[in-house]
């Protein structure tokens, strides 16, 4: 039994790790304990078991964040609170978040990709009001690209691929480049541009597939010059092949500030669970 199920069994233990899961699924038991809710939606960092046939679902699976695989996070939760629960990835819960943010502002929309990119990269989608996703959710971030050509040297951070979309814009890939975080390089620096090369082919990718209504670009690396550059090499990636919207309302900055789509979408996906 690992410290985190004793924890959550009554059992005491030693473990102050910030990669102890029990500490953080206690604190939260703890904390919603002190409410009168009647749903919950829990939308955690991937990837996850979504399917509801698995013996595994509501697991945290192959994360490597330490401390974290394998971990059955819905099923301990159940067990501390008996409510009905909705279990996504975090990416999604933000797509949803917009998806409800923007069909409140009257948006006539039915469909939104969002993507968050910060230390890592993943996105989420909505058509019709439900969430996309088969045999498991989506994996966008992990997506192979063609290389900017003054980019050929760089291999890319993803553990797993290397130059995927993760591996080639995600935070760090500014210390690999560079030797400095990303808030330290300056919005003229020619890396911002190869940056928006790789990210407006992951919107190119999700406009020819998925044909949304608008693609949200969310996390710590996104901010205002870098989506405007993001436009200008879509346009040119695109070039004409499908319509879309005007480029301004087709690839944007998050409605909800400071990171908090996922909130918007846990409070929505709730109260869904309510509704249906």
């Amino acid at each position: 039994m690992r410290s985190w199920e004793r924890r959550l069994s009554g059992e005491r233990s030693n473990s102050n790790s910030n990669n102890d899961p029990g500490s953080d699924i206690v604190g939260r038991c703890k904390y919603f304990k002190q409410f009168d809710i009647a749903a919950l939606s829990i939308a955690s960092f991937g990837p996850i078991e979504i399917r509801k046939t698995s013996p595994k679902y509501g697991f945290i699976t192959t994360t490597p964040k330490p401390g974290w695989k394998d971990t059955d996070f819905l099923g301990y939760m159940k067990k501390e609170i008996n409510v009905p629960m909705a279990w996504t990835t975090d990416v999604n819960g933000s797509a949803y978040g917009e998806y409800t943010m923007s069909t409140l502002f009257n948006e006539k929309i039915n469909s939104l990709v969002y993507y968050k990119i910060g230390t890592g990269v993943g996105a989420g989608a909505v058509i019709d009001g439900h969430l996309i996703g088969g045999i498991g959710h989506p994996e966008m971030g992990h997506v192979p690209l063609k290389r900017h050509p003054e980019d050929l040297d760089f291999k890319g951070v993803c553990p797993y691929h290397g130059d995927c979309l993760e591996g080639l814009v995600a935070g760090p890939t500014f210390e690999a480049r560079l030797g400095k975080k990303g808030k330290d390089v300056p919005l003229t620096d020619k890396t911002w541009d190869i940056l928006a090369y790789y990210i407006a082919q992951a919107a190119v990718q999700s406009t020819l597939i998925l044909r949304p209504n608008k693609i949200v670009f969310g996390g710590g690396v996104t901010n205002a010059t870098l989506l405007e550059k993001v436009r200008k090499e879509f346009d040119k990636l695109l070039n004409g092949y499908v319509t879309v919207p005007d480029l301004d309302q087709y690839i944007t900055m998050p409605q909800v500030k400071n990171n908090g789509s996922a909130n918007v979408g846990n409070f929505a996906l709730a109260e869904k669970l309510l509704t249906e």
